[in-house]
């Protein structure tokens, strides 16, 4: 038996003044950012290199599209992981306090 449940649609986005260019910003950003770390690798990557180039492109083709047009329903990315990695900072920071060092 298949249960199916429907979730509610995300809320759109808050506006604010000049949100469409550091959207398109961190749409761009994010899959440069993987291509980038794919370009860091020494070992050869065979035909994984380029499809993870292509892929990233049509991410990054997607995104931008959602953020200069479709822009109310434009999430950033570095803000949402942004927090979690600042969140490890403070843990990091408050451990080595902690720990005297």
């Amino acid at each position: 038996m298949w249960l199916l449940v429907a979730r509610e649609p995300r809320a759109n986005a808050p506006h604010w003044t000049g949100r469409r260019w550091p959207a398109a910003i961190d749409a761009v950003a994010w899959p440069l950012f993987w291509v980038f770390l794919l370009g860091q690798i020494d070992a050869p990557v065979g035909i994984v290199g380029p499809m993870v180039v292509a892929i990233a492109l049509l991410v990054s083709a997607e995104r931008v599209h959602r953020a200069i047009w479709v822009n109310h329903r434009y999430w950033f990315t570095t803000w949402r992981w942004g927090r979690i990695v600042m969140t490890f900072v403070v843990i990091g920071l408050v451990l080595k306090i902690a720990a005297g060092s």
